[in-house]
């Protein structure tokens, strides 16, 4: 049997990888490149889908390592109880912080800032001058204080805001203050003017924001969404929207892709970007580099990085 890694890119395009396995390339395409069984190391297909991700997995027998090529993993997830025991999840931790924190600092600025309506307005020849909000002097809050963000915070450093939150799954303390728990949402949501999503799509988050949680933000407030769309109740949102009470900026949806005559596309004070947030420039020269190490580590039987869980 061969130790065989299926990689997503072709491998001849990977300076550094180490000599030993077999490289083939498998994009999620109808054909496999060899026997699934004899897979050692699986790179799932990136921005393929839950049904490609899943496609080989029950039939990889002797698989001793998932690796994405995203920070989520919730599209791999339900595959991974089928498993042997002892295989390794590893999620892409380093690749996209720098480009979904650019992101969700676009999607800030262009919701306050109306460049919406500025291109329609174009598109019209129409000139919509008129006061907008600022992003200075605003508190933003930051759900899901992981490397996301992080470097969310990072590109917010120099816009001068109020007050910058933060809240994870848990509370400790980091460089720049507090980090509080999702049991503490209601007590801040109240003074965030943006809040921001970044955190996984876990059992615990998805729904997160809620009908109650949209409720306890202030009138007027940016939600801003670059974490899954699950984590929203889209219909709750939808009320919201339509109110004009609340706006919102959305990378991601629930549904996605969102399909056509769908309400969001319309609703009031929403912009909406396809899943943009990691396929960028920046995507395969980090990916690239993720692999070559993690697959020199594992070459050399050496502990994996982003380790996120181990099947039992």
């Amino acid at each position: 049997m061969t130790a065989d890694v299926w990689l997503p890119i072709p491998p001849d395009e990977i300076d550094g990888l180490p000599e030993g396995p077999r490289y083939l390339f498998w994009d999620g395409g109808p054909e496999y490149p060899a026997d699934p069984a004899d897979c050692a190391y699986y790179v799932v297909p990136y921005m393929r889908g839950m049904e490609i991700a899943l496609r080989p997995l029950s039939a990889m027998s002797s698989l001793r390592v998932v690796q994405t090529l995203s920070a989520g993993i919730d599209h791999v997830q339900p595959g991974l109880g089928g498993l042997p025991p002892g295989v390794r999840l590893c999620n892409a931790r380093g690749v996209h912080e720098a480009s979904t924190a650019e992101l969700a600092l676009t999607l800030i600025l262009a919701s306050l800032r109306g460049i919406p309506d500025f291109v329609q307005g174009q598109q019209q020849e129409e000139w919509r001058s008129g006061f907008r909000p600022a992003l200075a002097d605003r508190n933003v809050l930051i759900v899901g204080y992981g490397s996301i963000g992080s470097a969310i915070e990072d590109r917010l450093a120099p816009f001068e805001c109020a007050r910058v939150m933060r809240v994870a799954r848990s509370a400790r303390a980091v460089e720049r203050g507090p980090v509080r728990a999702f049991t503490d949402l209601h007590k801040i949501l109240p003074d965030a003017d943006v809040v921001v999503l970044s955190t996984p799509l876990t059992g615990d988050t998805k729904g997160l924001v809620s009908k109650d949680f949209l409720a306890a933000m202030k009138d007027g407030a940016l939600l801003v969404n670059v974490a899954r769309g699950a984590v929203v109740d889209t219909a709750a949102l939808l009320v919201e929207l339509e109110s004009g009470r609340l706006r919102a900026a959305l990378d991601v949806t629930d549904p996605e892709p969102l399909p056509a005559g769908h309400p969001l596309w319309h609703a009031p004070g929403c912009l909406i970007s396809p899943h943009v947030g990691g396929p960028t420039s920046a995507f395969l020269p980090r990916a690239k580099r993720l692999l070559a190490a993690q697959l020199s580590r594992f070459a050399a039987g050496e502990p994996l990085e982003n380790l996120v869980m181990t099947t039992e």
